[in-house]
C-alpha cells in the first residue's frame, strides 16, 4: 500500500499535489509498505514539487534531483525491504531541497570503492557529488538518510 501525506491510498500519486505549509514551505511525502514503491512515483513527486517552485521538469536541476531521489529510494528498497518513506521539503526562499528517505534497516549506507568494471554500487557517489550534504540518522526503527540538494536560481 502506498500513501501520500498520511492520507488515503492513491492509485495515481499525481492526483495529490504537494502541500503548502502555513509558512509557505512546499512539502510532499510518500510512504510505502512491504511491496515497496515504484521508483517512477518517487521521481514524479520530486518533479511536481520542483515544478511548483519554478524548476520545470526539463531543467538540469529537476533531472538531477530526480536522480538523487531515485538512487536513495532504490537503495532503501533494495537493502531494507519493508516499510519506508520519502519526504521532500522546500522552504520559502530556499536554495536547497531537503530529501529524506527512511527505511527499516539500521545499517548506514556506504560508498563502495570506485570500480568502473562493477555494474552496481555507483549511486551514492553520484548522490554525494550532486548534494551539498548527505548524512544518516539511525533509530530503533531503522534509519533516515537526508540529502541536501542545492537549487540553481530560477
Amino acid at each position: 500500500m502506498i500513501t501520500r501525506q498520511g492520507l488515503q491510498p492513491r492509485n495515481s500519486l499525481m492526483a495529490l499535489p504537494p502541500v503548502y505549509d502555513f509558512d509557505g514551505s512546499l512539502r510532499d511525502s510518500i510512504s510505502w509498505g512491504a511491496d515497496g514503491l515504484p521508483i517512477a512515483h518517487a521521481r514524479r513527486a520530486v518533479r511536481a514539487l520542483l515544478a511548483r517552485a519554478g524548476h520545470p521538469p526539463h531543467t538540469q536541476t529537476s533531472q538531477d534531483a530526480q536522480l538523487v531521489v531515485s538512487e536513495l529510494v532504490t537503495n532503501a528498497m533494495r537493502h531494507a525491504p519493508g516499510p519506508g518513506g520519502l519526504e521532500l521539503e522546500l522552504t520559502v526562499g530556499a536554495e536547497q531541497l531537503r530529501i529524506r528517505v527512511r527505511d527499516s534497516s539500521r545499517r548506514e549506507p556506504r560508498q563502495q570503492p570506485r570500480d568502473t568494471t562493477r555494474p552496481r554500487g555507483h549511486g551514492l557517489h553520484l548522490v554525494a557529488m550532486l548534494c551539498s550534504d548527505l548524512h544518516t540518522t539511525t533509530s530503533d526503527a531503522g534509519k533516515r538518510v537526508t540529502a541536501l540538494f542545492p537549487l540553481k536560481p530560477v
